[in-house]
């Protein structure tokens, strides 16, 4: 399968013969050049204009809320992230977030939208087994670089992709990605124009790949 970033929390998930996928879409009050994609389902983790803008995906079914879906023989599961008791107003849903599980086939990949706590080793066991998790790693309403580390040190993922941090075409006040990289133990990541995953060639250890958001 192929992964895609386009910036923020927005990717393009595709894989041969399986629906296309569109994580999080954003308008252009984020800053980046906002893309225009086709896609058979689009998933939007909370309601922010960093994250909602579905009208910038063609053709679309759109998944905006917790549940089981099935959809062009890929398997997605929404779990809510919110904290029991957490009344804190961080966008218009009032701190809902939803993280979803995207099953390719057997390779399984987690968008964790704008988690903003470590969870529970029991939630993290719900997860199950991840390929690949998508983790806000800037803070700004999402994971902050320490924390970020924590879960994927929890769940851990084959492959990690960081997202939801600062680069020069953000707007947001969100920490840069070399916080993240310190944490992980890396000074220097090279960056990847996208990612190809394969069940035969996956890492032995979690390995941080770094994406460069491709523009429009």
């Amino acid at each position: 399968m192929e992964i895609t970033w386009y910036g923020h929390s927005c990717f393009r998930l595709t894989e041969r013969g399986l629906a296309t996928i569109v994580t999080d879409p954003y308008n252009d009050s984020i800053g980046y050049d906002v893309p225009r994609l086709k896609a058979d389902i689009v998933t939007v983790s909370h309601e922010a204009p960093g994250h909602n803008n579905v009208e910038a995906v063609k053709g679309a079914r759109l998944i905006t809320s917790p549940g089981e879906y099935e959809i062009g023989g890929v398997f997605i599961t929404g779990i809510p992230t919110q904290r029991p008791g957490d009344r804190k107003k961080k966008d218009e849903a009032n701190g809902k977030n939803t993280l979803y599980l995207f099953d390719f086939d057997g390779l399984t990949v987690a968008h964790l939208g704008d988690l903003d706590h470590v969870p529970t080793q029991a939630q993290i066991e719900d997860l199950g087994a991840v390929t690949v998790a998508l983790v806000p790693v800037g803070g700004g309403g999402g994971l902050n670089a320490a924390q970020a580390a924590e879960v994927i040190s929890l769940i851990e993922p084959y492959i990690v992709v960081p997202m939801h941090y600062k680069t020069p075409d953000t707007k947001l006040k969100l920490d840069p990605l070399s916080k993240f990289l310190k944490e992980m133990g890396l000074s220097t990541v090279k960056t990847e124009e996208s990612l190809t995953v394969k069940k035969g060639s996956l890492p032995e250890e979690t390995h941080v790949a770094v994406l460069e958001y491709k523009r429009g």
